[in-house]
């Protein structure tokens, strides 16, 4: 631990001359990434102290025993053992501050939501699902604005893009990522069977342009008229638009803004995120990563978790856990559940340290 010290010490006293550097300073982009990562060795430093102050205070303790005093030894002792339980809650905080943080955690998203099987009751469960996500957003100061959807006849959602603004949306939404499944007996179900159907999500880490730079001549641009459930038109001018990423084959469709350019902004960032996604995964086969393995990051066809209405409980596979009170958690309430996927990743973590 001592030497860990010892490096993480080095290693903030030349952050602090890169932030003086006038390289730096000139430069506002490479300034806040060095600021963020001294922050962030800075915590660092300030837990590793914490544990050296502890480290201090047994060492007292020791020599109030060693004095011999009935009195302050029986003091003494006591404090000893609690400045042991101290010591070693406080290493490992430090272990923990020490797992590499996702460099993603701290974008805003843009999350995908596709009706899968199950035709109507499975687009109904599209809409609920944006609703809860929407609900826990707005719980969280998070700002949630649509960039694309497709309704279905009886108001579900067959598709829904959306953009999740503020800092840590990643870190918070990127274990929903796959395959949700609800079984329930639909509204349309005259006989009381209870059905099983799917819904698909994906949550993508905003890009921004200095992390994926799209080449003008690598896209093609498409306009045409806006269409609501059904086909029927909703807008009288070619306002919609459909980016086709010419390397990779990826279609991107915006069409909720009455504006054309509105419209291709939003595609363009949704192309930004993709993109990005297929470079990240790229990088980690390349470093032999077993992205699958990962919460959170795993392939958007895995069967995460399933909502049993009639057994009021909601299942996530990854982590085997359980909880009731669906009606709670479809509101939003799905704090418990994202913290113990956040535990389980962080042990994973700590394991392959």
């Amino acid at each position: 631990m001592l030497e860990k010290f010892e490096t993480y010490k080095k290693k903030l006293k030349k952050l602090e001359d890169a932030m003086q550097s006038p390289e730096t300073v000139s430069d506002p982009a490479k300034m806040a990434k060095i600021g963020k990562e001294h922050a962030e060795v800075s915590q660092i430093v300030k837990e590793f102290e914490t544990l050296e102050d502890i480290q201090h205070q047994i060492e007292e303790a020791k020599e109030m025993i060693r004095t011999g005093d009935p009195e302050m030894t029986a003091m003494a002792e006591e404090e000893l053992a609690s400045l042991e339980k101290m010591k070693e809650d406080q290493k490992q905080r430090i272990e923990k501050s020490l797992v590499p943080k996702d460099p993603n955690d701290d974008k805003n998203v843009i999350i995908e939501i596709r009706a899968g099987a199950g035709g109507e009751e499975a687009a109904l469960f599209a809409s609920e699902l944006f609703r809860m996500y929407s609900r826990f957003a707005e719980k969280h100061n998070y700002k949630v604005e649509t960039m694309n959807s497709s309704l279905s006849e009886t108001g579900g959602i067959k598709e829904i893009v959306a953009e999740i603004k503020g800092t840590g949306a990643y870190s918070d939404f990127k274990y929903e990522s796959g395959v949700h499944r609800v079984q329930r007996v639909p509204e349309t179900e005259s006989q009381g069977r209870v059905h099983t159907s799917t819904v698909t999500v994906a949550v993508l880490p905003e890009a921004e342009e200095v992390d994926i730079k799209i080449e003008p001549s690598d896209i093609r641009v498409d306009v045409f008229r806006s269409s609501g459930p059904g086909g029927q038109s909703v807008n009288t001018t070619d306002s919609a638009v459909r980016i086709t990423h010419t390397p990779t084959g990826l279609v991107v469709s915006c069409q909720d803004e009455k504006s054309q350019l509105k419209n291709k902004e939003k595609a363009m960032k949704i192309l930004r995120a993709r993109l990005y996604e297929l470079k990240q995964e790229e990088e980690a086969k390349k470093r032999g990563d077993a992205r699958r393995s990962q919460i959170g990051t795993g392939d958007r066809s895995e069967k995460i978790r399933t909502y049993n209405f009639p057994q009021d409980r909601v299942t996530d596979h990854r982590i085997k856990y359980s909880a009731s009170n669906l009606p709670k958690f479809m509101d939003g309430e799905i704090d418990e559940m994202i913290t113990r996927l956040k535990e389980v990743e962080q042990e994973q973590a700590l394991k392959e340290r």
